[in-house]
């Protein structure tokens, strides 16, 4: 995994619900834990855009429904800050399923994705439409 250049302020937390941007059936999922998090004890754990974490697939198709999956970060509605000084945020909370070597598991993306996101994962951005 590559870094990411920007200051990403860390704005979703465990529990949170993410709306599924790809078209693997999932609709809206919620963030169970966060891989690679080592913080305090007691504290939630933290994600931003281009974190991977592990879902909980909450409604969507019959097939996918009730089943944990590893998903990227894709937009965040928390404000976070560019290299450049651009401060950079989105309308919705949204994640993209991926496999277990990181790799997309949709063919296509609804919506912008982060340019962050796309820096890191190569294979999300090669499916999506607008990189901001």
């Amino acid at each position: 995994m590559k870094p990411v250049k920007a200051r990403i302020r860390l704005g979703l937390v465990t529990g949170s619900m993410l709306t599924c941007a790809d078209n693997t059936g999932a609709k809206t999922m919620e963030i169970i834990s966060v891989f690679g998090y080592k913080g305090v004890k007691r504290r939630k754990p933290k994600a931003g855009v281009a974190n991977v974490v592990k879902c909980a697939v909450k409604t969507g198709d019959v097939k996918i429904r009730h089943q944990m999956v590893d998903a990227v970060i894709i937009r965040q509605r928390a404000p976070y800050q560019r290299a450049n000084g651009m401060r950079v945020c989105f309308e919705d909370n949204a994640a993209v399923l991926v496999t277990d070597k990181r790799e997309a598991r949709g063919t296509q993306i609804k919506g912008p994705v982060a340019k962050e996101a796309v820096e890191r994962f190569s294979t999300v951005g090669k499916i999506a439409n607008t990189v901001v």
